[in-house]
């Protein structure tokens, strides 16, 4: 199949390129053939965000996105941040917040519900979308340019063989140019890294994992509108995160806990560490009476302008969290990942029109250009030294030093801070670190890892290849269990790794509960070793998040 421009991934940014892309042709008479693969079932299903909408991006996309229906219903009406302790909190004014952290002006959303308006947006444009097609390759042209992509097959059974009557080879996807959005630690886009050497000039990237839950509550303890954020408790102050609790229309409430991973302690773990959040006194009077009604994580990149790639490549681009665009002080990511899109639409629109009969695409150098004179690279400078100063310092100096350069300089100071490591060369040995002694969940506020996949409605085939690979098997065991009780028992959010051992205690073995996965790729950051590698399952596997 051939394309001009081929997407792969229907999030934010995949979708914005698309639909910018048959923008441009239909303002200029040209035709532009787009196609967006997604590896979900349907476009956001695999979404998963807080999700606070800066509207500025999305007002460029489309002026008119209010009169067209856009799923930002609830404008913030009311906002708190706290700093908790185990026993209580102290407030801090909004208006006493870092302007990056002010939300006046911003939308509640659901990123799912404004990706699947922004599919149908595509789709009326002219845009091909196919759901639950995983792009699984990168094909690419003799001279080393890339080709395309070519979807996994399906109906091939856990011993690598062809499962009879139910084998559908995968499609090759040719295009002048692919972008790829595949969002935070794309398996594709990892490859593309590594070949192209796009880390040369940056830092390597640092990332956080956000757990996230959605509940209804009764009428009485919702304000639709609040946002409300906390740091401190229940992390001690060397260990980076916080919570964001956002009330939506409805009475309903999405609450979630983000875990910086450079965390140390091979005991933590993030899952707990949010269960436990949600019963501080301040946090758990919003859910009396309530029901949790959905479940889901996501990892998340947090090291900003020092730790963008090059962007664009022979034969295509990276685009969105695929690239780690995310300003993390702000909080948000969703309008800098569609400004990054329209961005390389813009470039490749130009070249493809510009471009001579016969004549081999170049390398799309005005989207690095754009992007280097955008509003975006100017957020994402002004932000660079906040992560990496509750690095240097902790939660007390990093906040101080937060305060000081973003309301006093608006991050416009002449020092840039590096982040001066790689998350998962930071944890320590068990034997120098602190078991953590973490709770029963009771059923009603808190709750298991199972009990929360059944409500991501999470589900793969489980008679397919897995797709969490080792790359020696002997690691789990000799090194993860050895060194580190093997922690990925602990920083996955969905139970897929397990230590199982004979009757007796003995002879321990790695269990991989693949069917388990929520897509969410904190192993493939994490381990110790870089000895998993996450790789694509069929297409249509994973999550199925109604509207996270």
């Amino acid at each position: 199949m051939e394309y001009d421009v081929v997407v792969v991934g229907g999030g934010p940014s995949g979708l914005s390129a698309a639909i910018r892309l048959k923008q441009k042709a239909e303002e200029a008479g040209a035709e532009i053939n787009v196609c967006v693969l997604e590896k979900g079932s349907e476009i956001g299903a695999h979404i998963l965000s807080g999700a606070v909408m800066d509207p500025r991006a999305i007002t460029e996309l489309f002026p008119n996105w209010q009169e067209m229906g856009a799923p930002l219903n609830v404008p913030v009406t009311a906002e708190k941040f706290m700093m908790l302790t185990e026993p209580s909190s102290i407030g801090v004014p909004a208006k006493l917040l870092p302007p990056p952290m002010q939300n006046h002006g911003n939308y509640i959303v659901s990123l799912g519900n404004v990706c699947r308006w922004l599919g149908e947006q595509a789709e009326a444009a002219g845009v091909e979308i196919y759901p639950g097609f995983a792009a699984a390759e990168v094909l690419y042209h003799e001279d080393g340019s890339v080709k395309g992509v070519a979807t996994g097959d399906m109906g091939i059974g856990r011993d690598g063989q062809p499962k009879e009557g139910m084998h559908t080879p995968g499609i090759e996807l040719h295009a002048k140019y692919t972008f790829f959005a595949e969002g935070c630690r794309g398996s594709l886009t990892k490859q593309l890294m590594e070949k192209f050497d796009l880390q040369e000039h940056c830092e390597p990237q640092t990332y956080g994992i956000g757990i996230k839950e959605l509940w209804e509550v009764p009428a009485e303890n919702h304000q639709e509108g609040l946002v409300v954020h906390t740091a401190g408790w229940p992390l001690n102050r060397s260990t980076y995160g916080g919570s964001f609790l956002y009330h939506l229309e409805g009475n309903q409430i999405a609450v979630g806990f983000v875990v910086g991973l450079d965390y140390q302690n091979p005991y933590l773990s993030p899952f707990e560490e949010f269960q436990r959040y949600k019963t501080h006194p301040d946090i758990a009077h919003y859910f009396k009476g309530g029901k949790r009604v959905a479940y889901g994580a996501r990892a998340l990149n947090e090291g900003g302008l020092q730790c963008v790639p090059d962007l664009a490549f022979p034969g295509g681009a990276l685009i969105g969290c695929a690239a780690g665009f995310m300003n993390v002080p702000k909080i948000k990511g969703s309008h800098n990942a569609i400004k990054t899109g329209m961005m390389a639409a813009e470039a490749a629109f130009d070249a493809l029109t510009g471009a001579g009969e016969g004549e081999a695409p170049k390398v799309l150098e005005a989207y690095p250009k754009a992007y280097e004179n955008s509003w975006v690279y100017k957020e994402l400078y002004q932000a660079r030294n906040v992560r990496p100063s509750f690095a240097k310092w902790g939660l007390i100096g990093g906040t101080l030093y937060t305060g000081i350069e973003q309301m006093l300089f608006r991050g416009n100071v002449p020092w840039t801070f590096k982040h001066g490591h790689r998350d998962h060369e930071s944890l320590k040995k068990k034997s120098e670190a602190k078991p953590i002694d973490y709770p029963k969940p009771d059923g009603v506020l808190t709750f298991d890892r199972l009990s929360s996949v059944f409500i991501s409605n999470t589900n793969h085939e489980e008679d397919q290849p897995v797709h969490l690979t080792l790359k020696d098997d002997s690691v789990p065991v000799q090194h993860n269990l050895e060194l580190y009780d093997a922690p990925e028992q602990r920083f996955c959010p969905a139970g897929v790794y397990e230590i199982v051992r004979d009757d007796d205690g003995s002879n321990p073995q790695l269990q991989i509960n693949a069917q388990n996965c929520v897509h969410c790729k904190t192993c493939d950051i994490k381990d110790p070793t870089q000895n998993i590698n996450w790789v694509t399952p069929e297409g249509g596997g994973g999550p199925n998040y109604p509207n996270m």
